[in-house]
């Protein structure tokens, strides 16, 4: 394996002291960012999460009817959704309602803003 050397000429004690600071004062951010993006991170909690931020709240029959998964398989990521707190449960009679956390919403929002962005893309290079 190769080794990687550093050949700059002369460090920048001052940044390097800055972006010290950056990260320690961050730590909690970056802690809570890593969670919210690991959770985020499997395919079918994703297209979760994208509904709820499209639609508002769901229930999980109609999340096992648009993804064509058993109400238990989506139960079990919706538990760890909440349990990350990043969707929270509103019941209604018998029925459980799912929606985005508003905190978590402005974290995930660029990354739906993207599907968004390569949709239009591919409709853009197919007409």
């Amino acid at each position: 394996m190769n080794k990687i050397t550093c050949i700059r000429v002369l460090a920048d004690i001052n940044q390097i002291k800055e972006c010290k600071e950056k990260i320690r004062v961050n730590a909690a951010a970056f802690s809570d960012l890593a969670r919210v993006i690991e959770l985020a991170g499997n395919t079918v909690r994703l297209k979760i999460l994208y509904l709820l931020e499209e639609e508002g709240e769901l229930c999980p029959c109609d999340l096992s009817d648009i993804l064509e998964m058993s109400v238990p398989a989506i139960s079990q990521h919706l538990r760890k959704l909440k349990d990350g707190n990043i969707i929270q449960a509103k019941r209604v009679g018998q029925t459980i309602f799912y929606s985005l956390t508003d905190d978590h919403l402005k974290i995930l929002k660029p990354f739906f803003r993207h599907i968004h962005h390569q949709r239009a893309t591919e409709k853009t290079m197919s007409a």
